[in-house]
């Protein structure tokens, strides 16, 4: 594919991708209220990239590995009972995200950009990586729409959603999965610190202009590509990092989902009334 061959076109292709695949993920973050859990597993994939760096092993399949891990070790203390959600989910982000930070500092030997791996890099993307990505995300969609209809039972009343004989351990897991492999296949785009921002952010915006779960799905994705074009196209224009360009993009139009839509129903109800 020949128009491949250019970085931008390369970059705007895979960002495309990723967004694709965030924007139904993203709304069961919202709706659950998981934001800190999509940041934990963010963050842990830091300690999957210094493992893959000290291996010299396939970065996306560490990352991939290391936040599975992390999130098996995230249920087996949830089911324990002993400490609240959230002070897991802290100590986890923080803990795995220094530790892949000491690890990297003590490869004296290797020279990393630390900033790519943070920030994002997508300018660097390769036509290796957008295989990866679409791939992924193909699979990613697949089981995402298989478990459409379960998780959305345990999201609405997760007791209701057991006495119908949902293995509720399952589809979270399943769930957690997915995340993983989402971040795993995305870091490239807007980096560990900010990932979560890009399943977040569409999403909330989505939220705000439909009521439907599949519409507010499709919405976000939409949202997502909007941001990642926009984004890409502002990077290139006025020489702004890339990652943190495309979230900015994608809070504006959160802004504006929030400010527009209440003065669009305002003028609705004005000519409603009217007619």
């Amino acid at each position: 594919m020949p128009f491949l061959d250019d970085f931008f076109i390369r970059a705007l292709v895979g960002g495309l991708g990723v967004a694709i695949i965030s924007g139904p993920l993203g709304c069961f973050i919202v709706w659950r209220r998981l934001a800190y859990f999509g940041d934990t597993i963010a963050h842990a994939s830091l300690l999957g990239v210094a493992l893959s760096i000290l291996f010299d092993t396939n970065t996306t399949l560490l990352v991939f590995i290391t936040a599975v891990f992390i999130s098996i070790f995230l249920l087996v203390l949830r089911l324990r009972g002993d400490l609240a959600g959230d002070s897991i989910l802290g100590m986890l982000s923080h803990s795995t995200l220094a530790i892949g930070l000491v690890i990297i500092s003590f490869m004296t030997w290797i020279r990393v950009d630390i900033g790519a791996f943070l920030f994002g890099d997508i300018l660097s993307m390769s036509k290796i990586d957008l295989i990866i990505i679409y791939v992924s995300g193909a699979v990613i969609l697949v089981v995402t729409i298989v478990i459409w209809k379960p998780f959305f039972a345990i999201t609405v009343d997760e007791e209701i959603a057991k006495s119908e004989g949902i293995n509720t351990r399952l589809i979270e897991f399943v769930y957690m999965v997915l995340i993983a492999a989402t971040i795993a296949v995305a870091i490239k785009l807007v980096g560990i610190l900010l990932m979560a921002s890009l399943l977040i952010i569409p999403a909330l915006s989505a939220r705000n202009l439909v009521t439907s779960p599949e519409k507010m799905a499709f919405i976000a994705s939409i949202i997502g590509c909007i941001s990642v074009c926009l984004g890409l196209y502002s990077s290139l224009n006025f020489d702004s990092p890339s990652g943190p360009s495309i979230v900015v993009v994608a809070f504006f139009i959160f802004l504006l989902s929030r400010l527009l839509v209440p003065v669009y129903h305002l003028v609705r109800d004005k000519l409603s009334k009217e007619s």
